[in-house]
C-alpha cells in the first residue's frame, strides 16, 4: 500500500505542471493526458477479471507489473511530443491501475480479521501518497523529469518487494468468467430502484467537476509561483486520514444521505473557495489551503461512503460486480469525461501576450466546477432518498 500510492503521489499532482510549463502541451492536451488514468480504470477489470483472477499468483503479477511499469515511466522523460507521450502513458496506467485492486485482494485474503485490519492497512496507502509528494518536493522535482525517475524507482521496488509477499493463488482458475461478471453488469439489476439510479446518476455527474482539481491545482500554484507544491499538497491526504476515521460516526450518526451531501457539498465549497483565492489578497493563501485540506471531506464522504452505501445494497451474490460497476464510474467513465472537459475548459481560459509565461483566467476555470457541483448537489438533495433494504 505505501509503495503503491508513493509511486502514484510522485507523478499524479505535478503532471500538469510539468506538460504545461516544461513540454508546453496545450490545456486540451493536459486533460488528455490526465484521462490516461481513467483509460486504464476501464482496461483493468478486464485485465483483472480474465487473466490476472484465472491463470497468475496475485504476488508475482503485481512484481511483473510493478518491474515493467517502473521501466515505462523511466521512459516517459524521453518523450516531449504529444502523440508519442500520450499513448505510452496509456500505457503506463493500463499497467498501474490493476496493482490497485490486486493489492486489495491479496490484503484481504491474508489478513485474519478484514474489517478491522484492512481500513488500518489503507492507511498507508495515504502515508505512501504523502511521502512521495514531499520527496518529490524536497528534490525541486515538480518540473522536471525527477518525477517519473522517482516513481519509476518505487514501481520496480514495489515489484521486487511483492516477490516476497505471501502466496496467493488466483482465485478462479478453472472457472468460467462471463464478461457481465467482469464489468460489474451484475449490477445493474440495482438500477431498478430510484434511489440507486439518482446514486449513480450523481456520482457520474459529480465526477465531471471533481476532476478540475485534480487537473488544474498544479498549474495554479505553480502560476501563483508556490515552492514544494507537492509536499504541500500533501495535507490533502493528511486530512484524509483524519476523516477516514471520522466517517463510520458520521454514517451511524447521519445516514448515508446527510453523509454524501455533506461530500458534494464541501467539492462545491472547495472550488468556491479556489475561485475567492484568486483575487483575495492576504487572503489567497489562507483560501487555498482550506480548499486543500477539506480534501477527507471531498474524498472519505463521497468516494469510501459511495462504495459503503453500493456494499449495503447489495446481497452478496453481486456485491463484488456493483463495487466494480461503481469503480468503473468514479475512476473510469466519469473521470475521463471530467479531465477531458478540465482540459477544454482550461484552453478557452489562456490568456496569452507578448511576453512572459502563458496564464489563465483563474476565476472562470474555478468557478466551471463551483457551478456545476452545486447542480449536482440540488439533484441529489431533492431526488435522492435511503433505501437501507437489501435485495
Amino acid at each position: 500500500m505505501f509503495l503503491q500510492y508513493f509511486i502514484w503521489g510522485s507523478w499524479y499532482v505535478s503532471l500538469g505542471t510539468y506538460l504545461a510549463n516544461v513540454l508546453k502541451f496545450s490545456g486540451q492536451e493536459i486533460g488528455m493526458a490526465y484521462g490516461a488514468f481513467a483509460i486504464g480504470a476501464m482496461i483493468s477489470p478486464f485485465f483483472v477479471g480474465l487473466i490476472a483472477d484465472r491463470y497468475f499468483a496475485s504476488e508475482k503479477i503485481l512484481a511483473l507489473l510493478g518491474i515493467v511499469g517502473g521501466v515505462v515511466l523511466c521512459a516517459l522523460p524521453h518523450l516531449v511530443v504529444f502523440k508519442a507521450f500520450y499513448p505510452t502513458l496509456i500505457l503506463y496506467c493500463a499497467l498501474f491501475v490493476p496493482t490497485l485492486a490486486l493489492g486489495n485482494s491479496l490484503s484481504l485474503h491474508h489478513l485474519q480479521d478484514a474489517k478491522t485490519d484492512f481500513p488500518r492497512v489503507k492507511i498507508f496507502s495515504a502515508i505512501g501518497w504523502i511521502a512521495g509528494g514531499v520527496t518529490l518536493s524536497l528534490l525541486h522535482g515538480e518540473q522536471s523529469s525527477v518525477q517519473f525517475y522517482l516513481a519509476g524507482a518505487a514501481s520496480m521496488l514495489l515489484g521486487a518487494f511483492s516477490l516476497v509477499l505471501p502466496h496467493t493463488p488466483p482465485l478462479k482458475t478453472g472457472k468460467h468468467v462471463k464478461l457481465a461478471e467482469v464489468l460489474g453488469l451484475d449490477a445493474l439489476a440495482l438500477l431498478k430502484r430510484p434511489s440507486f439510479a439518482i446514486f449513480i446518476g450523481c456520482m457520474f455527474l459529480i465526477c465531471i467537476p471533481l476532476y478540475f482539481y485534480f487537473v488544474m491545482m498544479s498549474i495554479y500554484l505553480t502560476e501563483l509561483e508556490w515552492t514544494g507544491l507537492a509536499g504541500k499538497m500533501t495535507l490533502a491526504q493528511v486530512s484524509d486520514v483524519v476523516f477516514l476515521f471520522l466517517l463510520p460516526i458520521m454514517l451511524k450518526s447521519l445516514g448515508y444521505k446527510k453523509t454524501l451531501f455533506i461530500g458534494i457539498l464541501a467539492w462545491a465549497i472547495r472550488y468556491f473557495l479556489l475561485a475567492g483565492s484568486v483575487s483575495s489578497g492576504g487572503l489567497q493563501t489562507t483560501l487555498i489551503f482550506g480548499a486543500i485540506l477539506l480534501h477527507g471531506v471531498c474524498y472519505d464522504f463521497l468516494f469510501i461512503a459511495g462504495q459503503l452505501y453500493v456494499d449495503d445494497e447489495a446481497n452478496e451474490r453481486i456485491r463484488g460486480a456493483c463495487q466494480g460497476f461503481i469503480a468503473f464510474i468514479l475512476w473510469g467513465v466519469g473521470a475521463f469525461v471530467g479531465t477531458l472537459l478540465a482540459g477544454k475548459v482550461l484552453s478557452m481560459n489562456t490568456l496569452t501576450g507578448t511576453a512572459g509565461p502563458i496564464l489563465h483566467n483563474w476565476n472562470n476555470i474555478w468557478m466551471t466546477p463551483a457551478v456545476g457541483s452545486s447542480l449536482v448537489l440540488g439533484i441529489f438533495l431533492i431526488f435522492f432518498r435511503d433505501r437501507p433494504k437489501k435485495l
